[in-house]
């Protein structure tokens, strides 16, 4: 028996990285996965094989999550499939570095549109088969930059402290509907979106950790699960960091 038997997710951005793991750590405790991808489908085909290796059913949707309507049509096509929707994931993000006296209009904007616009286009899309059905877990992913702020990273923080205030929002907004609603907050986890990171700028986030070490994807999935299951039926609105102690 696994913590999430019998219960559907969507994940956002879940074919690389932190969202791959994400999908496949829900499937391995037991739930059937939805994710969406924009551009790698292989990618995203290939996790969804892996899920159906582990008995479960994967569904991948080719899905802008900037975009209101790609997020209606994905959810409605999950309930269709499945009948239902537990469990929303909230992942899919990016970065457009740049000081603030050198960061664009454009930068700025697409930062926006995919990691906070993106979060709200699937929560609100969401939302309703929740409240019907009086029960489901959101869990949204934000980072210890919004909490802390971080040099070159200007819109980065700003979405990132924008999911948190979103995410306590509608914790209380769907919690007489039995829906929790909480974020987990990564430092810097090893992904292919570090790998061009300077081997200096890793070691001095290392150095800020208090374990000595970079977290990995699956350090933060086995983390998002737990919110999912229903040992989280009392904890909603918190934020919680996956981050080696880095942020202390």
């Amino acid at each position: 028996m696994g913590i999430l038997d019998n219960k559907t997710a969507i994940v956002t951005g879940g074919s690389l990285g932190i969202g791959a793991a994400i999908a496949l750590e829900l499937a391995a405790d037991g739930a059937d996965v939805a994710l969406n991808y924009r551009k790698h489908s292989d990618e995203a085909e290939a996790i969804a094989e892996q899920i159906r290796k582990m008995g479960r059913k994967a569904l991948v949707v080719q899905a802008d999550v900037s975009s209101f309507d790609d997020a209606q049509k994905m959810v409605d096509k999950v309930i269709e499939e499945w009948g239902k929707l537990d469990i929303l994931v909230c992942n899919a993000g990016i970065n457009r570095d740049g000081v603030i006296w050198k960061m664009t209009e454009d930068k700025w904007d697409a930062v926006m549109n995919i990691n906070l616009k993106g979060y709200f286009n699937y929560i609100r899309a969401a939302a309703p088969a929740m409240r019907e059905a009086k029960y489901g877990r959101i869990v949204c992913l934000t980072s210890i930059n919004g909490m802390r702020g971080k040099f070159g990273q200007a819109n980065y923080a700003a979405s990132k402290a924008g999911i948190i205030g979103l995410v306590k929002t509608v914790a209380k907004e769907l919690g007489r509907a039995n829906v929790v609603v909480n974020a987990v907050a990564p430092g810097l986890i090893l992904t292919d979106m570090m790998d061009a990171m300077p081997e200096e700028a890793k070691k001095i986030s290392q150095g800020e950790t208090v374990v000595n070490r970079l977290g990995t994807p699956e350090d933060v999935a086995h983390v998002v699960s737990f919110f999912c299951s229903d040992f989280v039926r009392h904890v909603t609105g918190e934020v919680v960091k996956v981050d080696g102690g880095q942020y202390i």
